[in-house]
Protein backbone atom coordinates (compact mmCIF):
# COMPACT_ATOMS: atom_id res chain seq x y z
CA UNK A 1 0.00 0.00 0.00
CA UNK A 2 0.61 3.46 -0.81
CA UNK A 3 1.35 5.89 2.31
CA UNK A 4 0.43 9.43 1.43
CA UNK A 5 1.28 12.30 4.39
CA UNK A 6 -2.04 14.58 3.53
CA UNK A 7 -1.29 16.92 6.60
CA UNK A 8 -1.22 16.77 10.19
CA UNK A 9 -4.22 16.24 12.65
CA UNK A 10 -4.09 19.39 14.01
CA UNK A 11 -5.33 20.72 10.44
CA UNK A 12 -8.26 18.61 11.01
CA UNK A 13 -10.42 19.70 13.95
CA UNK A 14 -13.24 17.68 15.52
CA UNK A 15 -15.63 17.74 12.84
CA UNK A 16 -14.22 18.96 9.92
CA UNK A 17 -13.07 17.57 6.77
CA UNK A 18 -9.72 18.05 4.57
CA UNK A 19 -10.04 17.43 0.75
CA UNK A 20 -6.52 16.77 -0.61
CA UNK A 21 -5.93 14.94 -4.01
CA UNK A 22 -4.28 12.47 -4.38
CA UNK A 23 -3.61 10.74 -7.91
CA UNK A 24 -6.28 12.47 -9.68
CA UNK A 25 -8.70 11.41 -6.89
CA UNK A 26 -10.63 13.96 -4.26
CA UNK A 27 -10.68 12.30 -0.88
CA UNK A 28 -12.23 14.13 1.97
CA UNK A 29 -10.18 13.27 5.25
CA UNK A 30 -12.82 13.98 8.40
CA UNK A 31 -11.97 13.73 12.44
CA UNK A 32 -14.99 12.40 13.85
CA UNK A 33 -14.35 12.03 17.23
CA UNK A 34 -10.89 12.38 17.05
CA UNK A 35 -10.33 9.34 14.70
CA UNK A 36 -9.82 10.04 11.35
CA UNK A 37 -11.56 8.67 8.03
CA UNK A 38 -10.99 9.23 4.38
CA UNK A 39 -13.92 8.99 1.69
CA UNK A 40 -13.79 9.65 -1.98
CA UNK A 41 -15.41 13.29 -2.67
CA UNK A 42 -18.13 11.58 -4.78
CA UNK A 43 -21.99 10.88 -4.10
CA UNK A 44 -22.96 7.32 -5.59
CA UNK A 45 -26.46 8.44 -6.64
CA UNK A 46 -25.27 11.85 -9.07
CA UNK A 47 -21.80 12.33 -8.45
CA UNK A 48 -22.03 15.30 -5.77
CA UNK A 49 -18.90 16.62 -4.08
CA UNK A 50 -20.04 14.76 -1.27
CA UNK A 51 -17.11 15.92 0.79
CA UNK A 52 -18.37 19.03 0.73
CA UNK A 53 -21.81 18.72 2.50
CA UNK A 54 -22.92 18.98 6.12
CA UNK A 55 -21.40 16.53 9.03
CA UNK A 56 -24.14 16.32 11.60
CA UNK A 57 -26.66 13.36 13.64
CA UNK A 58 -29.75 11.72 12.39
CA UNK A 59 -33.31 10.89 13.87
CA UNK A 60 -32.59 6.84 15.18
CA UNK A 61 -35.72 4.37 14.98
CA UNK A 62 -37.39 4.91 17.89
CA UNK A 63 -41.21 4.33 19.29
CA UNK A 64 -43.96 6.09 17.25
CA UNK A 65 -44.71 9.71 18.49
CA UNK A 66 -40.57 9.58 19.55
CA UNK A 67 -37.94 11.48 17.90
CA UNK A 68 -34.73 10.11 19.22
CA UNK A 69 -31.45 11.78 17.84
CA UNK A 70 -28.17 10.40 17.66
CA UNK A 71 -24.78 9.60 15.55
CA UNK A 72 -23.86 13.23 16.18
CA UNK A 73 -21.15 14.04 14.23
CA UNK A 74 -20.78 10.64 12.22
CA UNK A 75 -23.27 11.57 9.62
CA UNK A 76 -22.68 13.16 6.13
CA UNK A 77 -25.06 14.74 4.15
CA UNK A 78 -24.70 15.06 0.59
CA UNK A 79 -25.08 18.80 -0.67
CA UNK A 80 -27.09 18.08 -3.13
CA UNK A 81 -30.01 16.06 -2.64
CA UNK A 82 -29.71 15.06 1.04
CA UNK A 83 -28.61 11.55 0.88
CA UNK A 84 -27.00 10.34 4.31
CA UNK A 85 -23.72 8.75 4.87
CA UNK A 86 -22.69 7.13 8.19
CA UNK A 87 -18.82 8.47 7.91
CA UNK A 88 -17.24 5.84 9.76
CA UNK A 89 -18.86 2.76 8.12
CA UNK A 90 -19.11 4.77 4.63
CA UNK A 91 -22.53 3.31 3.95
CA UNK A 92 -26.00 4.97 3.71
CA UNK A 93 -28.02 5.31 6.51
CA UNK A 94 -31.13 4.45 3.84
CA UNK A 95 -29.57 1.36 1.79
CA UNK A 96 -27.20 -0.82 3.10
CA UNK A 97 -25.86 -1.32 -0.60
CA UNK A 98 -25.31 2.19 -1.60
CA UNK A 99 -21.88 2.97 0.15
CA UNK A 100 -18.91 5.48 -0.35
CA UNK A 101 -15.44 4.72 -1.22
CA UNK A 102 -13.49 4.72 2.09
CA UNK A 103 -9.60 4.40 2.35
CA UNK A 104 -7.87 3.41 5.92
CA UNK A 105 -6.18 6.10 7.40
CA UNK A 106 -3.11 6.06 10.42
CA UNK A 107 -1.77 8.66 12.41
CA UNK A 108 1.63 8.33 12.41
CA UNK A 109 2.63 10.89 15.36
CA UNK A 110 1.23 14.12 14.43
CA UNK A 111 0.32 13.01 10.59
CA UNK A 112 -2.61 11.96 9.07
CA UNK A 113 -1.64 9.30 6.52
CA UNK A 114 -3.33 8.27 3.84
CA UNK A 115 -3.12 4.35 2.64
CA UNK A 116 -3.78 3.62 -0.57
CA UNK A 117 -3.38 0.78 -3.19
Amino acid sequence: MKRINVGSIDEIPHGECKIVKVDGREIGIFNVHGEFHAVRNICPHQFAPVCRGQVQGTTMPSEPGEFVWGMEGEVLICPWHGWEFDLIRGNSLFNSRVKLNTYPVEIDGPDVILLMK
